[in-house]
């Protein structure tokens, strides 16, 4: 083994009663996946409101664009066209009862808002990486909000 960045990952999300989510990858497993799987974790957090952890290695970056969406989710939590003009309606219509029961008004912004800081709330991603090699260094320095946007635990030796 390693040093059990993933282990004690899944364990503080049990703890904090969150779901771990970890994206599997196969052989067709793309950009196109990925963004599927934003989806619904963006779903599960922004409108059911359940508490996510979504568990990223650095070994499941197979296309370099994946960090273009990691580096959205961190900095602001809003990854553009992340969906579909009908599915985004669909998410708005999903929310104006909550909104309406928060005393907001319903319009599509004020929705779309409303769903984008429950993401923000109940999704927290958790990237684990070797900070070994010139990988990590370049990555930092084209995907900022990898340092910027994160707390960063350094595991040493037990």
């Amino acid at each position: 083994g390693g040093s059990g960045k993933q282990s004690l990952s899944k364990l503080a999300a049990h703890l904090c009663g969150m779901t771990t989510y970890m994206i599997v990858i196969s052989g067709n497993y793309g950009i196109n996946s990925l963004r599927e799987d934003l989806q619904k974790m963006y779903k599960r957090a922004g409108v059911k409101g359940e508490g996510i952890l979504f568990l990223f290695t650095d070994s499941q970056i197979t296309d370099e664009k994946f960090l273009v969406f990691i580096n959205d989710l961190l900095s602001s939590g809003e990854i553009p066209d992340l969906f579909a003009i009908e599915d985004k309606d669909e998410i708005i219509n999903t929310m104006r009862g909550e909104v309406k029961a928060a005393g907001l008004v319903e319009s599509r912004e004020v929705c779309w808002d409303f769903f984008i800081n429950k993401v923000r709330t109940n999704l927290h991603m958790v990237f684990t990486c070797s900070p070994v090699g010139e990988q990590f260094r370049v990555r930092a320095q084209r995907f900022l909000a990898m340092i910027n946007s994160t707390v960063i635990d350094w595991f040493q030796p037990w």
